[in-house]
């Protein structure tokens, strides 16, 4: 437990302090408030990222290892793009069946959204290193302090969950959480993490430029409650076969 906090200190005050030198230094150089740009905060965050694998890979607090790669596990993985698509829309579904939080970072995450570099911190940095921390470092360390694996997952996926710092993102972060640390408990792995956790992202990154309303609900993208009763049934009938097939393939 305690090297779990430890981790996930390290990771909170590396944000803090990478985010806080470049945001200075941007100031310095180009004159303009780093906060109101957004290409500064996509280059805080690929900044941050690579120094977070960095730390946390010659530390060897994560370790990542090929042995599960080279047994092969091609469609392991094609059922993990699948429960990724499958669990969106029920996400969202239950998501605005609960009562409204606080979206905090609205603004930013908008910035960096509607960028074509955002992409690259979102979509592609961001599965890799929060993986690496949350389920390679935290949950490896919280799974050998705790012989219970469920326990542990979800101690992890809360962390996972509140590391965030919005309130309205915490829920899907929380199940998704969840998911991954069960995924990672089964292989030693996190490859099928980061591979969801891509394909989550992904779709996130498309969605929003092709529908830039951050406060869009579903039965405004479907048009009736029917239609959306019909997506959650129809995603419900893609997650659950693969959440099947994983729990028959997921092997250490």
């Amino acid at each position: 437990m305690k090297n779990a906090l430890i981790y996930t200190l390290v990771f909170l005050a590396l944000q803090v302090c990478i985010g806080s030198v470049i945001q200075l230094s941007w100031v310095h150089i180009t004159g303009k408030h780093a906060a109101a740009d957004s290409m500064s905060l996509i280059v805080t965050m690929a900044v941050f990222s690579l120094i977070a694998m960095a730390i946390f890979l010659m530390a060897k607090w994560s370790v990542v290892s090929r042995h599960w790669v080279r047994t092969r596990p091609w469609v392991v993985l094609c059922w993990c793009v699948i429960a990724a698509l499958g669990a969106i829309i029920p996400s969202m579904w239950l998501q605005e069946l609960m009562p409204e939080l606080p979206n905090v970072a609205e603004e930013h995450f908008e910035m960096i959204m509607k960028s074509r570099w955002g992409y690259l911190v979102i979509g592609l940095f961001a599965p890799l290193v929060e993986e690496m921390v949350f389920r390679g470092a935290v949950l490896r360390s919280l799974l050998q302090w705790n012989s219970r694996p469920w326990a542990a997952i979800a101690i992890s996926s809360v962390i996972f969950a509140v590391i965030h710092m919005n309130p309205a993102q915490m829920p899907h972060a929380f199940l998704i959480g969840l998911l991954l640390g069960w995924m990672y408990y089964r292989t030693d792995s996190i490859v099928p993490g980061v591979v969801y956790h891509w394909v989550n992202n992904t779709v996130a990154y498309v969605m929003y430029n092709l529908y830039p309303d951050p406060d869009l609900t579903l039965i405004e993208l479907f048009g009736s409650q029917r239609t959306v009763l019909m997506a959650v049934m129809f995603s419900l009938c893609l997650l659950a076969p693969s959440l099947f097939q994983l729990n028959l393939r997921l092997k250490k």
